[in-house]
């Protein structure tokens, strides 16, 4: 009987191990295949991660190049604007300069004729003095000053314009009327609208003390006040003067429509010769700007040059405005 004990707790034993190695493989089957498939998820994720990252850098880099170019494409307009601005100023030189010329053979073959009353005015040997204004006709018994009145004029070249206006009036001793407004057709004194302020030295007096202040709203464009002028005091028999001073005629306007209206407001005498003279002043003021701004004073230039030649006058471009 023990033996039979003993046989049967080994054969139990022996079954025991059989059920246990049954059970041991079936656990490790369903393990392996989440080990397996775990490690290639993570490693997609970091390739997600890192491709994620060096499309944003790429991205930076992009933006980047693109302000760059940008930047040069506003360099290369700044210079192509700042070329042609030297290239119109080397033209218009050339041109200026042929201007001068024609102006000074005019100016040496010019005869200016005094009527009798400016040479009761004046006196044969009356001496003038011209230097600023040298070679401007001065047969003229009534003058009008045209003024730009605009904010680069007012704040820059205010005490030489005074100079100059002093310096014209200088050469007329005694006129019969004078007239002061700004390039918009506005009056200096409202009270003499339409009228002639009479000539006196306490006249002259006044007219320059008002006009250190005198400031009104200004377009920077002549027109309209020497149209406001011919209109209003034309007469055909009186011989009148404008004088016009600025420092730039601003892009818009059109100088071929300028000149003809003039044409047509301001008819000839009996001789040929316009019945209003205009001369004009030039300040330099626009050429302590940067070049891209030299256009206006060019178109002005050209301006004033045409209209005091169609018109009996002068035109002087003054070297400095200080």
């Amino acid at each position: 009987m023990s033996f039979l004990d003993v046989i049967s707790c080994g054969f139990g034993a022996m079954i025991l191990l059989l059920l246990i190695t049954d059970i041991a493989p079936s656990v490790t089957l369903e393990t392996n295949p989440v080990q397996q498939v775990t490690p290639p998820i993570t490693d997609l994720q970091q390739q997600l991660f890192q491709i994620r990252g060096e499309t944003q850098v790429v991205n930076r880099d992009l933006n980047a190049k693109r302000e760059q170019l940008s930047a040069f494409q506003d360099r290369i307009a700044n210079l192509r604007r700042e070329l042609s601005a030297i290239q119109g100023e080397f033209n218009a030189s050339d041109s200026i300069a042929e201007e001068r010329i024609e102006e000074a053979e005019q100016l040496a073959a010019a005869k200016q004729s005094l009527t009798d009353e400016q040479q009761r005015l004046l006196g044969e040997g009356t001496a003038r003095k011209n230097n600023l204004v040298g070679g401007i006709p001065v047969d003229s018994e009534y003058i009008i000053f045209v003024i730009d009145t605009s904010g680069s004029m007012f704040q820059n070249a205010w005490p030489k314009l005074l100079d100059v206006i002093v310096d014209i009036l200088d050469v007329y001793p005694e006129v019969k009327g004078i007239q002061v407004m700004n390039d918009e057709g506005d009056y200096m004194f409202d009270s003499f609208r339409g009228q002639w302020i009479p000539d006196t030295p306490a006249r002259r007096q006044t007219i320059i003390s008002t006009l250190r202040n005198w400031s009104p709203f200004s377009d920077s464009s002549p027109v309209e006040g020497v149209t406001a002028a011919i209109n209003t005091y034309y007469a055909p028999d009186k011989k009148i003067s404008v004088y016009v001073m600025g420092d730039d005629f601003q892009p818009g306007g059109s100088i071929t429509n300028v000149i003809e209206t003039i044409d047509r407001l301001n008819s000839d005498d009996a001789n040929g010769n316009p019945m209003v003279r205009i001369h004009g002043v030039g300040f330099p003021v626009i050429f302590a700007l940067e070049p891209r701004y030299h256009q206006s004073v060019y178109r002005y230039a050209n301006l004033m040059r045409e209209l005091t030649q169609r018109n009996g006058g002068t035109f002087v471009g003054l070297n400095s405005f200080e």
